[in-house]
């Protein structure tokens, strides 16, 4: 995919009052998304923790797809190539979590501690993007247009929310990870068990 540059105008092609830069469009998700994590932590309800981590799990999927296949392409060359390769790989380990709380119920052992980590990992991920030297800022510093990728992103943001209400959260794949195998051992009691 090409990079976007930057336009004079400021408002985007459609002429669209109400759309927003790419930036601010995945910073808003990433509130979201601490905002459900928090929501997670303080729930006591099986009932309710099993609903939030749904919920947790569709919003990181449509975040990661959307980055995936529109912005990162979109900033490609306009930012750090190693930036890049790492947002890929946490996305990657993310999605592993994500996968594992997919096939889980907050009854199961380590279910908690792998919503923690998600939560963990999420945050470094977030800071990697929104420093004062991230990606976000190495992007609008290169001059790519924020505009057109916030409507693009909006876009895809809003079909996949559309398919994935109706069908279902799909199986979590990996763009930097090959999926090798794993032994699985014998299991150890979780600390809280």
């Amino acid at each position: 995919m090409a990079t976007a540059k930057k336009t004079n105008g400021s408002k985007s092609n459609s002429g669209n009052a109400k759309s927003m830069d790419a930036a601010a469009l995945l910073k808003a998700d990433h509130r979201k998304v601490e905002d459900l994590l928090a929501t997670y932590e303080n729930s006591k309800s099986k009932s309710a923790k099993t609903k939030l981590a749904q919920q947790i799990c569709m919003e990181l999927t449509i975040h990661a797809t959307i980055e995936e296949e529109i912005f990162y392409p979109g900033v490609k060359g306009q930012v750090e190539d190693d930036m890049l390769d790492e947002a890929y790989v946490e996305h990657d380990g993310a999605k592993v979590l994500i996968g594992e709380l997919l096939a889980g119920t907050p009854e199961d052992d380590f279910y908690d501690a792998k919503v923690k980590v998600l939560s963990e990992e999420i945050k470094h991920h977030v800071k990697e993007e929104e420093q004062r030297d991230g990606i976000f800022a190495q992007a609008k510093k290169a001059g790519v247009d924020m505009m057109a990728l916030g409507e693009q992103l909006a876009a895809r943001k809003a079909e996949l929310m559309k398919a994935y209400k109706a069908s279902g959260i799909p199986t979590p794949e990996t763009r930097s990870m090959r999926g090798v195998e794993l032994k699985v051992g014998h299991p150890v009691e979780s600390a809280t068990a």
